[in-house]
């Protein structure tokens, strides 16, 4: 992959935001410092990043796609009141995929596992 300035912004600018956001967050985010970069810009430069493998591409957690720099194998939790994403390490389910594959006869190549609830900070106001 070519170096691009835009690309560059926007992986730094993910890395600086680790709350998993959408495209249109990290518009937001970059419009404040870089008005120039344009959201096909900011599209293209994120499809072009998560097929090298350099950013993953969380789909299926809501309408929009949300962009996570950390590429490591981890899973996700969603706050139901907040909306926040954090990371889970997947250490909690050790050899889930060899598991599944024991159990089901299938190839995994890729999995996603997303759990929903509360917050630390929104169960504070339970």
């Amino acid at each position: 992959m070519n170096y691009s300035r835009q690309r560059e912004v926007v992986l730094k600018t993910l890395k600086q935001n680790v709350i998993h956001p959408t495209a249109e967050t990290l518009y937001s985010i970059i419009q404040t410092e870089y008005p120039n970069v344009s959201k096909a810009t900011l599209y293209r430069n994120l499809s072009q990043l998560a097929d090298a493998g350099i950013i993953k591409k969380i789909e299926g957690l809501e309408p929009s796609a949300h962009f996570d720099h950390n590429t490591h194998s981890h899973y996700h939790f969603i706050c139901t009141k907040c909306g926040k994403v954090f990371d889970v390490s997947d250490n909690i389910a050790k050899d889930v995929v060899k598991k599944a594959e024991k159990e089901t006869g299938f190839r995994i190549t890729n999995h996603e596992i997303v759990f929903q609830g509360l917050c630390k900070d929104c169960r504070k106001g339970e």
